[in-house]
């Protein structure tokens, strides 16, 4: 699937990768991509925030890996933001992928890459 034919919703996905698929949830409702990572002492997998551009880590408890998607799901850029930082918004942004710091690393996903996003299993929303 692709972001150009496809609406993502609020909920359980799953992340592929070429080295594998990852838990996701999906945040594309405006309350559940104000609400976040905030609150949660870690993530299981990643998170996706549909429409965004930027996020901060103001009032997180623990550092994240930021990737930034454009429409198509590539990877434009990946960074490690700490807690209590304000990401600088992407031009042709369309979503941000959030997961804890270095994780993204271990997955292998890299600037250029391309990631697609399935129907998964459900997982704990705010839970680890």
């Amino acid at each position: 699937m692709t972001a150009l034919r496809i609406r993502l919703r609020d909920g359980a996905a799953q992340l592929s990768l070429p080295g594998g698929v990852v838990p996701l949830e999906v945040a594309a409702s405006y309350r559940a991509r104000t609400r976040g990572l905030l609150g949660r002492d870690g993530v299981a997998g990643a998170l996706l925030l549909t429409p965004a551009a930027s996020v901060h880590t103001l009032g997180m408890r623990f550092a994240i890996d930021v990737a930034y998607l454009d429409r198509r799901l590539r990877v434009l850029a990946v960074r490690t933001m700490a807690p209590g930082r304000i990401g600088r918004p992407r031009l042709r942004a369309r979503h941000v992928l959030e997961a804890e710091a270095g994780a993204m690393a271990g997955w292998g996903l890299v600037r250029g890459m391309t990631v697609s996003v399935e129907p998964g299993e459900a997982v704990e929303p705010g839970e680890r």
